[in-house]
């Protein structure tokens, strides 16, 4: 392959693929916006090239000191068509006659498809700022939180996007949010646009009924258990509502309770604790009390018993399904009641959980529990659990299910997502849609875009399964139809669906053919998300942070410091600039390239 005749024929057999790709796809090119027609026809020329493995004929370009193909996702043609003239004048120079000249072809160039990109990415999230070229998306926590004070910090810290996730609230609170936002926006003078994020078929766990009726009492101990607090708990009459966090009931016969009154409780283990009353409004107790309506209060005054009664009152507290690895239960379809003594959990999807077959993989809450179907019937499926974080697990209601190796039939957009796209029509500037599996999933969304009057939003589509990976190319096609578009890597759920040990693979190859699509990618999930929440970034998201540049936007979510992770991704991203554009290195100038002593 080191054979320069060789490697110019390899060139030209590639650039021929690339050129005929586009003939290939005519059917699918010929509905593109006219817009978008050079870059879909540079995606299919990459399609073309990418279809082989080209390793041998990299390295031996490299030798030559010519480019090794790495960096022409963006301009395919164009870039074989300047290795083959290297190759041809180096061929020249070593007597060979030069080769014929080849017909012009309507190709970006690498200038074409930095402005392409460019162009594309303003339509979707309006210019960025004049200090970076990467985009900052916030997602709005409830609105409650977003006040004004909220917005005009974050967007002084550097947001330049707004989204706001519909799974969450209703229409009336993402109004509040966005009207806020925008009057915040308004202030800085500059543009904020909306993002409304459409839920998706929802896919969760189901409480089946309650968890156990208790409350623990416990005071605070230092590493040597002595009690450096006790515990306190409000005290209030029967008739009356129970103030928020630990409280007794007292009966409305022996109210107030006053400090001479010996307080004894006989809890669920059978232990004898004794609180101290404080006042007619709290008492204490310096040993752990778990409290349930068997439990038995006692109440003694000068040696004589003043009452006694139950705690009837006992809250439940949230169902939870404990399991740990090789136990076995049950996931059951909405509306199915899990038998006595069966432990079991239910499904928000009637036909996730139908779709399910023996040998199917089940994970719940973000991978953290990993189960396989034994075997299925009319009421659901019977798992065994194979994988947890931890010794055993509690499984919770409201956690997110994914099915890797399940095919759904069900449409991506239900009731949830049409009251998303009707708020959004009148109040956002994008959509971003959820569960894309197939390109007919986004032509139902461009349909139902046009019947609501939404041809002006952009669309983002989130990239979350195994199925919309392997379809990436035919939905991106199908995207290009009806401009804006954008792609958000949702890298939360695909590592889940995919593997996590997948996921740097494939999130690569998602900017690798959004690049020469010159499509916007918005990099999301757990950025920076640890200083989003505590204050204090870890190591590893700060490098995430900084390999994030490579996408045209980034994504964080909320959380009490997000004003203060804007403002440091704003910092990663600004520094970065000056190093990496994409896939190429930058040699701006280094401080230590000084002579060594």
């Amino acid at each position: 392959m080191d054979d320069l005749d060789a490697l110019f024929g390899a060139i030209d057999e590639l650039r021929s693929r690339a050129v005929a790709a586009p003939g290939d796809h005519a059917a699918a090119l010929a509905r593109i916006s006219p817009g978008y027609l050079s870059s879909a026809r540079n995606l299919v020329a990459y399609l073309a090239l990418r279809a082989a493995d080209h390793r041998e004929l990299q390295l031996a370009l490299g030798r030559w000191g010519l480019s090794s193909l790495g960096r022409i996702e963006s301009h395919v043609v164009a870039a074989l068509d300047q290795v083959r003239a290297r190759l041809d004048d180096a061929r020249v120079r070593r007597g060979a006659p030069a080769a014929a000249a080849l017909p012009p072809v309507a190709t970006p160039t690498q200038d074409d498809a930095e402005r392409l990109l460019d162009d594309h990415t303003r339509a979707l999230l309006g210019p960025p700022p004049a200090a970076r070229q990467v985009h900052v998306m916030i997602t709005a926590p409830a609105a409650a939180v977003v006040d004004a004070r909220w917005a005009d910090r974050v967007l002084d810290a550097g947001a330049d996007v707004l989204r706001v996730n519909a799974a969450h609230e209703d229409a009336d609170a993402w109004l509040a949010i966005v009207t806020t936002v925008r009057a915040a926006a308004a202030r800085a003078g500059r543009p904020c646009p909306i993002v409304v994020d459409l839920p998706g078929p929802k896919l969760r766990t189901v409480a089946l009924g309650t968890g156990p009726r208790v409350v623990r009492w416990r005071p605070d101990k230092d590493e040597l258990g002595r009690v450096r607090t006790p515990a306190r708990v409000a005290l209030h009459p029967a008739s009356r509502p129970a103030p928020p966090g630990p409280a007794l009931a007292v009966p409305d016969a022996l109210w107030p309770l006053t400090p001479d009154d010996q307080v004894r409780v006989r809890d669920a283990r059978g232990r004898k604790r004794r609180l101290r009353v404080v006042d007619a409004a709290c008492a204490t107790v310096e040993r752990t009390v778990y409290l349930t309506p068997d439990a038995t209060i006692t109440v003694r005054r000068d040696g004589a018993r003043r009452g006694r009664w139950r705690c009837d009152d006992v809250p439940a507290r949230p169902f939870a399904l404990r399991v740990a690895t090789g136990d076995r239960f049950r996931l059951l379809r909405p509306g199915v009641a899990a038998p006595p003594g069966v432990a079991a959990i239910g499904c928000t999807l009637d036909a996730a959980v139908r779709a399910i077959q023996p040998g199917h993989r089940v994970l719940f809450d973000d991978g953290h529990l990993e189960a396989v179907a034994e075997a299925t019937d009319d009421a659901g499926a019977t798992l065994r659990v194979r994988r947890l974080a931890g010794a055993d697990f509690a499984l919770r209601a409201e956690k997110g299910i994914n099915l890797p190796d399940t095919r759904l039939d069900v449409p991506a957009l239900g009731p949830d997502d049409e009251r998303a796209l009707a708020f959004a029509v009148d109040h956002a500037d994008v959509v971003e849609a959820s569960f894309v599996r197939s390109p007919d999933d986004v032509r139902a969304l461009h349909a139902r875009l046009d019947a609501l009057g939404g041809r002006h939003l952009g669309v983002v589509l989130k990239i979350e399964t195994g199925d919309a990976f392997a379809q990436l190319p035919a939905i991106l096609l199908e995207a290009m139809t009806r401009p804006p578009v954008g792609v958000m890597i949702a890298r939360g759920d695909l590592a889940v669906e995919i593997g996590f040990e997948r996921l740097a693979e494939v999130q690569e190859e998602i900017l690798w053919l959004c690049e020469a699509a010159h499509l916007p990618v918005i990099w999301a999930t757990q950025v920076l998300d640890t200083l989003a929440r505590t204050g204090q970034p870890s190591r590893a998201e700060v490098t995430d942070a900084a390999m994030s540049g490579r996408a045209e936007c980034v994504m964080l979510n909320k959380g009490p410091f997000v004003a203060e992770a804007v403002a440091a991704l704003d910092d990663i991203l600004r520094r970065m600039a000056a190093h990496q554009h994409k896939k190429r290195s930058l040699f701006r100038r280094l401080a230590v390239a000084q002579p060594v002593a």
